[in-house]
């Protein structure tokens, strides 16, 4: 099963700007609760979209950088990107239906 990719600073262009796949990108951070709820979540769609889309979580405490370029002050924040650009924005828990339809919605 297809797990989350760890997204970081360093990486980021590389995962989310190169990707021919749509990418959603959780910004979590460890002490925040409403993340650990959504994280399943993140890890389900990971297997269910393996080979369509890309599924990452960053880490908003470690990779400070590419949180502030996105103008992340509440987490989780769940952003998809198509093409390297933001195309969806997703504020606080959500369901994995609702995720996996603006996931679809992109493909």
């Amino acid at each position: 099963m297809a797990k989350a990719i760890e997204i970081t600073d360093a990486n980021f262009s590389e995962v989310v700007k190169s990707s021919e796949k749509p990418v959603l990108v959780d910004f979590w951070a460890v002490w925040c609760g409403p993340c650990q709820m959504v994280a399943p979540i993140v890890e389900e769609l990971a297997g269910d979209f393996d080979g369509q889309a890309v599924i990452g979580k960053l880490d908003v405490d470690a990779n400070q950088n590419t949180a502030a370029e996105f103008g992340i002050r509440s987490i989780p924040t769940m952003l998809i990107f198509k093409g390297g650009e933001v195309v969806d924005k997703v504020v606080g828990a959500t369901s994995k239906k609702d995720l996996e339809a603006r996931i679809q919605a992109q493909m």
